[in-house]
C-alpha cells in the first residue's frame, strides 16, 4: 500500500504541462521579453489613446499646419493643421486592429482549408492545393495592389484582400502537419474505435498544430502591419482622413527635408511594432518547433 511519503513524490516527478514549459523557456529569451514589454505598452496606448493625448486626431487647425516639435505638438504638426504626436498613437490602433483581423481571416480560410486537404486528400487535396499554387506564383505585394485596385481602396476591402491573399501560408503548414500526423498511432486507434472524421480533425489532429499555427499567426500579424502600411503608403489601404502610419509616410514625402520629424516618427513606430512582434515570434518558433535543437 502506498504512504503519504510515496504520493507526495509521484506528484513532485509528474511532467509540467508542456505549454507551461514552453511559456518558461519563451520567457528566458531576452529578446522575446523586450518584444512582449514592447507590445504590452503599444496594446496600452492603442487603448488609452483618447487619454493619453488632449488633441483629436483628425480636427485641423490651418493656422498652426507644419509647425516643428514644441511643447504644445511634441511631434509638430501636419500639413493640416493635425497634431502628429496624436496621430502616431491613433495610428497604433488601425495597424494592430489591421493585424489581427488580416490573421484572422487568413487563418480561418487557411486552417480549414488545409485541414480538409490533409486529412481527406484526393481531389479535394489537389483542387486546393492548385489553387495555393496559383496564389504563390504572383508576388505577394503585387497581387494584393492589384486586387485592391479592382474592388476599390479602403481600409476594409484591404483588410479582406489580405487575409485572402496570405491564406495559403496556413494551409501548407496545416496540410503538412496533417498528412504526418494522420498516421500516427493515435489516429489510427481512434479510427479503430469507430471516432468520426471531424472528432479526429477537432481533437486529435487540430490540438498537434496548435504550436505551427501560433508562430505562423505571429509572423503574420508583423507581415500584415508591413503590407498595410505599404499599401497605405501607395494610397490603396487607410483613407483620409484616418491615422494610418503607412498614410502619413506618404502624407509627409514633401516635407521630408523641412520637418523630418513627420517621417521619423510613424516610420520608428512601424519597425518598433515588427520588430517586437518578431521578437516574440522567434522565441515562439524556438519553442514549438522541434527540427530546432536545443544547446
Amino acid at each position: 500500500m502506498a504512504t503519504l511519503e510515496d504520493i507526495s513524490k509521484q506528484r513532485e516527478l509528474k511532467p509540467i504541462n508542456p505549454w507551461i514549459d514552453k511559456f518558461r523557456q519563451i520567457l528566458h529569451n531576452r529578446f522575446a521579453v523586450l518584444g512582449l514589454l514592447a507590445l504590452i505598452l503599444l496594446a496600452f496606448i492603442a487603448i488609452a489613446a483618447p487619454l493619453i493625448s488632449p488633441y483629436d486626431p483628425d480636427v485641423m487647425d490651418l493656422g498652426n499646419s507644419l509647425q516643428p516639435p514644441s511643447a504644445q505638438h511634441w511631434l509638430g504638426t501636419d500639413k493640416l493643421g493635425r497634431d502628429e504626436f496624436t496621430r502616431v498613437i491613433f495610428g497604433s490602433r488601425v495597424s494592430l486592429v489591421v493585424g489581427f483581423i488580416v490573421v484572422g481571416i487568413a487563418m480561418s480560410v487557411g486552417v480549414t482549408l488545409g485541414s480538409i486537404a490533409g486529412y481527406f486528400g484526393g481531389v479535394a487535396d489537389n483542387i486546393i492545393m492548385r489553387i495555393v499554387d496559383v496564389v504563390i506564383a504572383f508576388p505577394f505585394l503585387i497581387l494584393a495592389i492589384a486586387i485592391v485596385a479592382i474592388v476599390g481602396p479602403s481600409l476594409t476591402n484591404m483588410m479582406l484582400v489580405l487575409g485572402g491573399v496570405v491564406w495559403i501560408d496556413y494551409a501548407r503548414v496545416v496540410r503538412g502537419m496533417f498528412l504526418s500526423l494522420k498516421e500516427e498511432e493515435f489516429v489510427v486507434a481512434a479510427r479503430v474505435v469507430g471516432a468520426k472524421d471531424s472528432r479526429i480533425i477537432f481533437r486529435h489532429l487540430l490540438p498537434g498544430c496548435m504550436g505551427v499555427i501560433i508562430v505562423q499567426a505571429t509572423f503574420g500579424i508583423a507581415a500584415s502591419i508591413l503590407a498595410a502600411s505599404a499599401l497605405s503608403f501607395l494610397g490603396m489601404g487607410a483613407q483620409p482622413p484616418t491615422a494610418e502610419w503607412g498614410a502619413m509616410l506618404s502624407e509627409a514625402k514633401p516635407y521630408l527635408r523641412k520637418l523630418p520629424m513627420m517621417t521619423f516618427a510613424p516610420g520608428l513606430a512601424i519597425m518598433i511594432t515588427v520588430l517586437a512582434i518578431n521578437f516574440v515570434g522567434d522565441a515562439l518558433r524556438d519553442a514549438f518547433d522541434p527540427r530546432i535543437l536545443k544547446i
